[in-house]
């Protein structure tokens, strides 16, 4: 089974070239979601984020507020790396449990995992080829307020932190640019995909 990563920044498209691969007939496996899963009461990082973080993070239900929670690793790198150290361990474990899953039910077949900080983290070492989803800074920015209703100054502050575009191009096998039209960004994803599928025969 091939392992592909897919990553880009903030609103740069990623989850649509994802569902579009996925579509194509990719096994897509999102990173976001398996942090969610682990946040829940019970799941592997809840004890130990709600210990470290306090009872304030907790909404009425006692499920971890991920506004709360990011609210307090804002601007502290040294608490957000505590964070992912906690979350990340456990998120990558259940990736290679579907891995080994998505492998034996097709082995010839193309793992996907999405992730916003693939390279970041050093995961990016994990795959056999990396995918880069890119767009104009403005056109982050405008996505972003429009998807999650933030500020031009929240979104802002959230892209200062992660690592430039163009820096991670350097990582990158195959890059997407989602700037253009939708119909732009499918035939783009296409070629990627048959590329994908020449290599894994």
């Amino acid at each position: 089974m091939l392992r592909v990563g897919l990553t880009g920044g903030l609103a740069s498209g990623k989850s649509f070239v994802g569902q579009a691969l996925a579509a194509m007939g990719c096994h897509l496996i999102q990173a976001d979601l398996l942090g969610h899963e682990v946040l829940l009461p019970g799941g592997e990082a809840y004890e130990p984020v709600v210990r470290l973080f306090g009872a304030a993070i907790l909404d009425d239900s006692g499920f971890i507020d991920r506004k709360r929670l990011g609210s307090h690793v804002f601007g502290e790198p040294e608490r957000l790396a505590l964070l992912n150290s906690i979350v990340h361990p456990p998120v990558i474990r259940k990736e290679e449990e579907l891995i080994t899953r998505a492998a034996a039910a097709d082995p010839k077949g193309i793992a996907l995992v999405e992730a916003a900080i693939l390279i970041e983290t050093g995961s990016h070492q994990r795959f056999a080829r990396i995918i880069l989803v890119v767009c104009t800074e403005e056109q982050q920015i405008q996505r972003a307020m429009k998807r999650d209703g933030a500020s031009r100054e929240e979104v802002v502050a959230r892209l200062r932190r992660q690592m430039p575009l163009e820096e991670k191009r350097k990582f990158a096998d195959y890059v997407i640019d989602t700037s253009g039209e939708k119909e732009n960004t499918l035939r783009q994803t296409r070629e990627v995909y048959e590329s994908l599928r020449r290599i894994t025969g």
